[in-house]
């Protein structure tokens, strides 16, 4: 069974501004870099923490497949309010644990204060800041995952 299969028709968590405005975060963002950033919406992350369900899906998307293995998943469950970032082995080896745990506490600061869109694209320009330092731009690199917001159930 696919991953793929257990998503719904995507849920309205942004408007067409806010999607757009994310979208095009995530594309600034790859503009510099090699590496790869996607972002998953869902409503609930039921039975498991937002940290495991972050690498069930970041390998269902087959994100681990990147030439350099530098692909960064932001998760939100946004009903039960949890996030988690995963990074695929060249990234977080680069970046370090506590790089990715500011990261989470600086987006969960601005989540409690609502101002989600905000503290998405925040949070992707800094992994693209990051993604930029170790595996910068060039000349053949070539898009390898698709921008657009994945939406769950």
């Amino acid at each position: 069974m696919n991953i793929f299969s257990f998503f719904s028709k995507p849920r309205h968590w942004f408007s067409a501004e806010q999607n757009q405005q994310i979208v095009e975060a995530i594309r600034v963002a790859e503009k510099r870099t090699s590496g790869e950033v996607r972002l998953f919406v869902e409503s609930k992350c039921s039975y498991v923490n937002a940290l495991d369900r972050a690498a069930e899906i970041f390998f269902g998307l087959k994100m681990d497949q990147t030439k350099d293995r530098n692909a960064v998943l932001i998760y939100i469950a946004m009903k039960d309010r949890q996030l988690a970032v995963f990074a695929d082995k060249g990234i977080h080896e680069k970046a370090g644990n506590d790089f990715w745990n500011s990261e989470v506490k600086q987006m969960l600061s601005s989540f409690r204060k609502e101002n989600y869109t905000e503290a998405i694209v925040k949070m992707i320009e800094q992994v693209g800041d990051a993604l930029v330092t170790h595996f910068p731009y060039e000349k053949e690199d070539k898009n390898e995952l698709p921008d657009e917001i994945v939406f769950g159930r």
